[in-house]
């Protein structure tokens, strides 16, 4: 799934190359488009918070689109920082925060599995980030599920809550719990790359 997944992004970047220069030579920074990622995914907790998954669900799906143009704005005109690399995962967090506190607040799922979920996700781009970082390895992106799809995940819980009322807490829970196995993957991911070298704590 997640090399089908990552096969389809990498033709979606291709085909909105063009788009995203038109974008850059407006003006539109790589930045700001994360910024709008995030406004967007705040407008989708406010759509779960309401009680309409319908509405939330097109927000996050938007979310998920300016948070693809960002990095193709970003390679398509040369803007590409460090900073607004760190800038992107920054508010990825705080979209993803947004959106489960959302569905926490509209009562589509306890806020015992929000929570589970919440720090599932926020753990495995942790576990990730230091094994980059600390770790020194060049990428550490293996595991069950990335980012993208747990999206994914929690888009069809919303528009499958129209017809199932359980839809959106079973892609919590879901969720929660591929996320937690992506931390267990990557730290041993991380263990079998770097046994026996020291890169010093």
């Amino acid at each position: 799934m997640i090399k089908l997944l990552g096969r389809l992004r990498k033709k979606y970047e291709e085909s909105i190359t063009p788009l995203c220069k038109s974008l850059g030579n407006l003006g539109v920074t790589p930045n700001a488009a994360t910024t709008l990622s995030l406004l967007l995914a705040c407008l989708a907790a406010v759509g779960y918070a309401s009680r309409s998954p319908l509405w939330a669900a097109f927000g996050l799906l938007a979310s998920a689109a300016a948070d693809m143009v960002d990095g193709g704005i970003a390679r398509a005109t040369g803007k590409a920082t460090r900073f607004g690399a760190v800038y992107d995962h920054v508010l990825d967090r705080y979209a993803e925060f947004a959106i489960l506190v959302g569905i926490g607040l509209g009562g589509f799922a306890d806020w015992h599995w929000v929570v589970f979920s919440l720090f599932g996700m926020v753990m495995a781009s942790f576990v990730r980030a230091k094994a980059e970082s600390v770790g020194g390895l060049k990428s550490c992106s293996v595991g069950i599920a990335e980012r993208q799809e747990k999206l994914i995940l929690i888009l069809l819980g919303s528009i499958l809550q129209v017809f199932f009322g359980y839809a959106l807490l079973l892609a919590v829970v879901i969720v929660g719990v591929v996320s937690h196995i992506t931390v267990v993957q990557r730290l041993q991911y991380t263990f079998t790359q770097t046994r026996g070298v020291d890169h010093g704590v």
